[in-house]
């Protein structure tokens, strides 16, 4: 190789090193790391969160502008354990945000999630309630959202493995999309899709064309259609219908009906199922029955007084043979509330014959 050879070949390569130096720093103005990860922490501490990363966020520009975020960590304030963990993450954001436009995000994406099911609930007892009279609004997402290889976890119970996520945009008017699967603790398959339409109606939230899927293995689907509609509080309402398939039981006709409280009556679900040698007409009130499985999945030493023996609700429940998931029923038959028959022991005595006028009187009065 000639000496000039040799100089023109260090002179290329410098001056590649040097483009590629320029773009680096280039594409760090550009992206502004800084910015995205102090609009990520606000919008956490808005909400009462504390959003941390192992290391600053790092830009890159091919195939489409994104910021790798790294060692995610999401507390509530003031708490320990914490909400998220993740490993990875990654915000592309749109080619405007580049060139001067408003902040914004395209698509988040984020591997390997770790969510914590008690640390969620105790961040929300903490929120302040909303008052009786706020319209909902609807919480506008107009990045799609990716996760892979999520884990959801109750304390140190594993609940749901192999978590996949994928959902759309979130606007109204607009249908949105979202698609799950993952497996449970005992390994079983689950899928999981859901479309409807968000639009605002007066200051009711309202979901048109719901379309649900969802599946256990190959043995369970349960596939349901309807409306919904959310004023604020316990003022919800919806009809939602479809059927119930399972292989070694048949198939099901099921309807779900949501009224809002009133007065006298709290939120109630009124579910009815109609299919081989099993039949349920139950109504359940939804928040009550919330309250109880909490309580009765609360470690022993968060759990307050006594558990209650059986859920709330009312209804008729009638089952031959019926296995969800590992769970297998045969002959049950539950009456409870308004149509449960009095029970022996609890049937109130007869109410004493009226006395006779002038008995139990002044000594010397009579009788008629």
């Amino acid at each position: 190789m000639t000496r000039g050879l040799r100089r023109l070949l260090i002179g290329v390569g410098a001056l590649a090193f040097a483009a590629l130096f320029a773009v680096l720093i280039v594409v760090y103005l550009l992206l502004q790391p800084d910015r995205f990860t102090a609009m990520l922490q606000e919008q956490a501490h808005d909400a009462g969160l504390v959003l941390n990363l192992a290391s600053p966020a790092s830009p890159t520009l091919f195939p489409r502008p994104a910021l790798d975020l790294r060692g995610i960590t999401l507390n509530a304030e003031g708490a320990d354990s914490p909400i998220l963990l993740a490993s990875r993450g990654r915000l592309v954001l749109p080619w405007r945000t580049l060139l001067g436009g408003p902040t914004a995000i395209a698509q988040m994406e984020v591997d390997a999630p770790r969510v914590d099911l008690d640390a969620l609930q105790d961040w929300l007892a903490t929120l302040p309630p909303q008052p009786a009279n706020a319209a909902p609004a609807i919480p506008r997402i107009d990045a799609g959202i990716s996760i892979e290889h999520g884990s959801v976890v109750r304390g140190d119970q594993l609940l749901l493995n192999n978590v996949t996520l994928s959902a759309g945009t979130l606007a109204p008017g607009q249908e949105f999309p979202l698609s799950m699967s993952a497996t449970t603790a005992a390994g079983a398959p689950l899928q999981l899709r859901l479309t409807a339409t968000p639009r605002m109606q007066g200051n009711a939230m309202q979901l048109d064309h719901i379309q649900l899927h969802l599946s256990q293995g190959s043995g369970t689907t349960l596939a349901l259609s309807g409306n919904a509609r959310w004023h604020g509080a316990a003022d919800a309402a919806a009809q939602l219908g479809g059927k119930l398939d399972q292989v070694d039981s048949g198939s099901y006709d099921i309807a779900l009906a949501l009224t809002p409280a009133n007065q006298t009556d709290p939120l109630l679900l009124h579910l009815k199922l109609d299919g081989p040698d099993n039949h349920a007409d139950l109504r359940l009130p939804p928040l009550a029955l919330a309250h109880w499985w909490s309580t009765l999945n609360a470690p022993a030493d968060r759990q307050a007084g006594p558990l209650p023996s059986v859920p709330p609700g009312s209804g008729t429940l009638q089952v031959a043979k019926l296995r969800v998931g590992n769970l297998a029923i045969e002959g049950l038959s539950v009456q409870a509330g308004d149509d449960a028959p009095a029970v022996a022991g609890t049937v109130a005595k007869p109410a004493a014959a009226p006395a006779k006028p002038g008995a139990g009187g002044k000594p010397g009065g009579k009788s008629k």
